[in-house]
C-alpha cells in the first residue's frame, strides 16, 4: 500500500495522472471530451505525457521497482 500523503504516494499519484491524460489525448472521441480546451492541469499534464513519454515511463517503471521492494 501506497500512502497518498508520503513523497512516493505523491510521485504516483502525479505519474497517474501524466500517463492517464497523455492517454486520453491521443484518442480522438475521449480527447474531445476531456481535453476541450488548451488550458488547465490536466492539458498540461497530457503535453508533459506526450512530449517526455520516455523520462515519464522510466519514472513508472523506477517507482514501480521502488514500491515493490520496498
Amino acid at each position: 500500500m501506497v500512502n497518498a500523503y508520503s513523497a512516493e504516494g505523491f510521485v504516483a499519484v502525479i505519474l497517474l495522472i501524466i500517463c492517464s491524460t497523455a492517454y486520453l489525448r491521443t484518442t480522438k472521441r475521449l480527447k474531445e471530451m476531456f481535453l476541450k480546451t488548451k488550458k488547465g492541469i490536466l492539458y498540461k499534464a497530457s503535453v508533459i505525457g506526450i512530449r517526455l513519454h520516455y523520462f515519464v515511463s522510466i519514472s513508472c517503471f523506477l517507482l514501480a521497482g521502488y514500491i515493490t521492494f520496498s
